[in-house]
């Protein structure tokens, strides 16, 4: 088990290195570590791509090949929700954006922590500024993805229980993991709104408290 946490520990740091792309050895060298820790060499062919709602979709980290399918289908902004970084994917994702012609932004979830509150704001803001159709992805369009997705479909008016079915095992989502925490969020709304009517954004802004949502998410992980 150490051992393993070891390596889990190094893989991590190995994929938030620094690096840059401009010449061609370090290009080599970033182009190997997305390749292989960031795991795009399954990417190429596994896309976990879906439509979401009108002009709204969601996917893994996408590979370049895979943004030029999706310049060519009009894809026109893409909402990166894996945050900025001199990491390989995505130097190589801007890299990419800007050769297609298309417009690349982002907020930063996480998969296992409940988001503050401005992270999520931010994505409601990209959303309603984005130039249709878009594209959101995390690294493996299952749990940020997801999430993001629900929100979206939340903010659009659709109920609850359609916004829940984008955290599901069909995209690789799986409640039981420390993920979980994404749908123990919207169970927090589900349950605010049993006592009244409010947005999801409203609610993210002034009553959602990423902290309290945490500790409630692992409490109950505790007792399970």
């Amino acid at each position: 088990m150490k051992l393993l946490d070891g390596l889990k520990a190094w893989e991590r740091r190995a994929r938030m290195r620094h690096h840059d792309i401009a010449d061609a050895g370090s290009r080599r060298r970033a182009l190997a570590s997305y390749l292989i820790l960031d795991h795009a060499i399954l990417r190429y062919w596994w896309t976990n791509f879906h439509l979401v709602s009108l002009g709204v979709f969601r996917s893994n980290q996408p590979t370049h090949g895979r943004f030029e399918k999706m310049a060519k289908i009009g894809i026109r902004t893409v909402i990166n929700l894996r945050g900025e970084g001199p990491h390989p994917r995505y130097l190589f994702e801007a890299e990419s954006c800007r050769a297609l012609g298309l417009r690349l932004v982002s907020t930063q979830l996480s998969a296992r922590r409940a988001a503050p509150p401005e992270q999520i704001l931010r994505l409601f803001a990209l959303l309603r500024e984005a130039e249709r159709p878009v594209v959101m992805h995390c690294k493996s369009g299952a749990d940020r993805a997801g999430f993001a997705s629900a929100l979206h479909l939340l903010a659009e008016g659709h109920p609850i229980e359609e916004a829940r079915r984008q955290l599901h095992a069909r995209f690789l989502h799986f409640r039981r993991s420390r993920t979980g925490v994404l749908d123990h969020i919207l169970d927090l709304y589900e349950a605010r709104l049993a006592r009244g009517p409010i947005g999801i954004e409203d609610w993210i802004a002034t009553e959602y408290d990423a902290e309290a949502a945490q500790r409630g998410f692992e409490a109950g992980r505790t007792r399970a």
